[in-house]
């Protein structure tokens, strides 16, 4: 799932996302209120995890302003404030689920989860196909020809997005903001090295490769190359 996180403490923004991403999302960051509603506002999310005391603009009246706008994008609102009153607060400001700290990041994880479910996402069709190579957005878990393949969550997070868009070259800029959240590119072999692991493990045990490298332009999943 593609979350957005607006938090403006450093240590716990890093929990958060570090969690979040080994467990296989994709995690946009934001530190300031009105850049997090700029961004929730302007792409697409399948959850928001949003702190209520943030500069320029507090967490509630960010998701105020979203249902305002008719964004409904389930949000999960953090807290130090765990008194019934304030829980209230947050849920009638919108908020789908309120968090205190400090938690978990099992429970987190399970209330995204549970979110998703309630949201409806858990009820799409969550599964995305290229040939005999299946990929569950709910489970985490990539099939191909019937066999289980077990992958990092960097190389399914890299899957995910080629497999969205099957058939179609994706950049490595583009693979670079998804999976690690770079805006700028890194004089690095990282997509390179992660796609040579990605290819062993979905095409090299099979007679169809599925996975291809578009010279100077990027990669692509396809049946036919």
């Amino acid at each position: 799932m593609r979350i957005l996180v607006v938090e403006d403490d450093l240590e716990t923004s890093e929990f958060i996302g570090d969690g979040l991403t080994e467990a296989g999302h994709a995690v946009t960051y934001a530190t300031l209120g009105d850049h997090g509603l700029r961004l929730a506002a302007t792409q697409s999310f399948d959850v928001l995890i949003v702190d209520r005391m943030l500069p320029r603009m507090d967490g509630l009246t960010l998701i105020r302003e979203l249902r305002g706008a008719e964004i409904v994008t389930p949000a999960i609102c953090l807290t130090a404030l765990g008194g019934v009153e304030d829980r209230v607060v947050g849920l009638e400001a919108g908020a789908d689920d309120y968090l205190v700290k400090p938690f978990e990041l099992s429970e987190l994880l399970a209330r995204i989860n549970a979110l998703a479910r309630r949201s409806g996402l858990a009820s799409k069709s969550t599964t995305i196909r290229v040939a005999d190579l299946e990929l569950s957005q709910i489970t985490r878990k990539v099939f191909r020809g019937g066999r289980m393949i077990d992958l990092l969550p960097r190389e399914f997070a890299l899957l995910e997005l080629l497999m969205q868009n099957a058939g179609r070259v994706v950049t490595r800029s583009m693979l670079l903001k998804h999976v690690w959240d770079f805006h700028f590119e890194p004089k690095t072999s990282l997509v390179e090295t992660h796609i040579s692991r990605l290819r062993t493990k979905i095409d090299r045990p099979f007679d169809l490769v599925l996975l291809h490298t578009i010279r100077g332009r990027g990669y692509k999943i396809d049946e036919e190359g």
